[in-house]
């Protein structure tokens, strides 16, 4: 028995699930995993996230927050914040990834998860935004962007990208970023999307929208999370989709300056797929998870819309002098010796 397992067996033994059967679930691109206790007829989740990786501290503020505030993130049953380990509520398997691969409303979801978003946003800013949580400022968006010339350039050219090529890169999206200026501010999930979200049986309203992965929630702008709910790297959405959604949002907000509002998502949905082509790169290359691969052809179609708003002209220029099309590509997976076991 290792460490960790010991560990764990202790933490369930010491809060009555000692005899639990355990079922490990599918693991998501971070190291956290979890496990479906189920003993006595009743369930929970068992949360692993080992420390220095992972930390459940996030994700304890973040729950709790959303519960204060009529959400439905899952309750915490107990936790052992030192050594990274939560039971929290366990919502069942009704994401809407699953619903919609099983024939369901897709319309009537993203109705529901739009809806969610208006309800937190209607909130004043200092009741929505917890206390001490990090912005989302041009520094953490534009970190964040260069993971796309820290990973992707080099698996895509075979080589790091030089530094003056990588400084002009900086200051191209620097110009887009500073558009985010005095956008209305609330808490951004940061990863919204079908993958995090759940349908709760016995729930109605925005009650009956789970809530999932929110331990990188930032206060940020508003345009966020509803651009990564309709620009979804796994999954195609329709333009007559995004569209009723969009107007679904403005239609609760008429007071929004909605040029100003698209420009956001704009800028939003460029930083963010060419982010995430750099993580899918990275996982790829460092952890040895290819399999996500597969979604970067869609997340650089998403990019090219994006960039097709005259507020990213800088992205667009830059990138139209350094990267040419036949390099817009899924990049190669590393040499075998390099992949993780």
């Amino acid at each position: 028995m290792t460490e960790r397992t010991a560990r764990i067996n202790q933490f369930l033994q010491a809060n009555g699930w000692g005899e639990a059967d355990c079922k490990p679930l599918a693991s998501d691109a971070s190291f956290r995993r979890y496990i479906r206790l189920t003993q006595n007829g009743q369930a929970a989740l068992l949360m692993d996230a080992p420390p220095p990786k992972e930390s459940v501290s996030p994700f304890i503020k973040i729950a709790k927050h959303l519960h204060a505030l009529g959400f439905s993130a899952p309750e915490i049953y107990a936790e052992d914040e030192t050594h990274g380990l939560l039971l929290i509520e366990d919502f069942g398997e009704h994401t809407f990834t699953r619903l919609l691969l099983n024939g369901a409303d897709e319309t009537a979801l993203y109705e529901l998860a739009t809806d969610t978003l208006i309800a937190l946003h209607r909130l004043p800013a200092d009741q929505a935004i917890p206390g001490d949580l990090a912005s989302y400022d041009q520094q953490h968006l534009q970190d964040e962007a260069v993971l796309w010339a820290d990973w992707y350039i080099p698996a895509v050219t075979g080589a790091p990208m030089p530094a003056a090529m990588r400084k002009s890169y900086v200051m191209a999206w620097f110009e887009c970023f500073r558009l985010l200026d005095n956008q209305p501010q609330t808490l951004v999930l940061r990863d919204y999307h079908v993958d995090n979200l759940m349908r709760l049986d016995g729930r109605s309203g925005v009650h009956a929208c789970g809530l999932l992965d929110f331990q990188d929630a930032v206060k940020g702008p508003s345009a966020y999370d509803l651009m990564s709910l309709l620009e979804d790297a796994r999954r195609d959405i329709s333009d007559s989709l995004r569209t009723a959604m969009l107007n679904r949002y403005f239609n609760a907000f008429p007071e929004l300056d909605r040029e100003r509002f698209e420009t956001a998502i704009a800028v939003l949905g460029a930083q963010r797929h060419t982010k995430v082509i750099g993580i899918f790169t990275r996982l790829c290359w460092r952890d040895g998870k290819s399999v996500y691969l597969q979604h970067i052809p869609r997340v650089w179609r998403l990019l090219e819309r994006s960039l097709k708003h005259p507020a990213l002209s800088p992205v667009v220029s830059w990138l139209d002098r350094n990267i040419p099309a036949d390099q817009r590509i899924t990049p190669p997976k590393p040499p075998q010796s390099q992949e993780a076991s």
